[in-house]
């Protein structure tokens, strides 16, 4: 599919206002694998008619990272910045794939004047398979097929989003296969809080192999994610697994328009 994506510029300068901003996030921006996530979200804004644009170059991390790692004077400095881009282009509905983002934008910005709608895609997915705008029709069928979901720290113990990400396993007839440490009891990727950006303590084993391992004695054709830090931690932790190279990490966003052929 051809994407037509405009920024919250562009689409001002038209006199225009989008029913949802999509935040990117440093990820989806930069992250090579991450932008396939960015790329299945917004073909599938498209398909299903919704209006959306992006920031662009006005979009700056949200200041995620800094926090976590004890740098709150810089994480306020990015957010009052953002929140200053945000209310200049009157910003009332947020979208983004990162959970990271999810969560500052939506429980962190409203202490600083940012106060928005922020939901995350998976919860998106569910609401457009609610109201039957979001069909399994003419892709890559999926049906049967094992797959297990990892939990985000950030938007499954931190938000309570559970079930949002589920629903997508179940237009697409696959058999969701549960880890042992699923939803309330998950087990972190080992990216949150700021660790995504250093290297792993010594001990006896990395958080990802140990998860990774965990969903491996499941035998799933697909490890699903809705996290790009989770995304990161998920490959390279089957990387690990030489003779499991054919198990495909893939997000919820990508198992939905793979199933649309978008």
């Amino acid at each position: 599919m051809e994407l037509n994506i405009k920024t919250m510029a562009e689409m001002a300068a038209e006199g225009q206002e989008p029913e949802v901003l999509f935040w990117v996030g440093c990820a989806g921006s930069f992250d090579e694998r991450a932008q396939k996530i960015t790329r299945a979200v917004c073909s599938i804004l498209q398909h299903v008619g919704i209006s959306y644009a992006v920031l662009g170059t006005e979009e700056s991390c949200t200041g995620d990272p800094a926090k976590r790692a004890g740098n709150e004077f810089l994480f306020q400095m990015m957010a009052i910045t953002n929140i200053e881009v945000l209310n200049a282009y009157n910003i009332k509905k947020i979208v983004t794939a990162c959970p990271h983002c999810f969560n500052t934008l939506k429980n962190e910005y409203p202490n600083l004047g940012g106060n928005y709608d922020v939901i995350h895609h998976s919860q998106l997915l569910q609401q457009l398979i609610d109201e039957g705008k979001l069909k399994v029709t003419g892709g890559e069928s999926f049906k049967g097929k094992k797959i297990t979901f990892h939990d985000p720290c950030y938007l499954g113990r931190a938000n309570g989003v559970y079930e949002a990400p589920r629903s997508v396993f179940e237009i697409l007839d696959a058999e969701l296969v549960e880890m042992k440490r699923c939803k309330t009891n998950g087990l972190c990727c080992g990216a949150g809080g700021a660790q995504m950006f250093k290297e792993p303590e010594k001990g006896n084993k990395d958080i990802n192999i140990e998860r990774v391992e965990e969903a491996l004695e499941l035998k799933p054709s697909v490890i699903a994610a809705a996290c790009p830090f989770c995304m990161t931690m998920l490959r390279d932790g089957v990387k690990h697994f030489e003779k499991e190279a054919e198990v495909e990490v893939l997000d919820i966003a990508e198992l939905a328009a793979r199933a649309n052929d978008l």
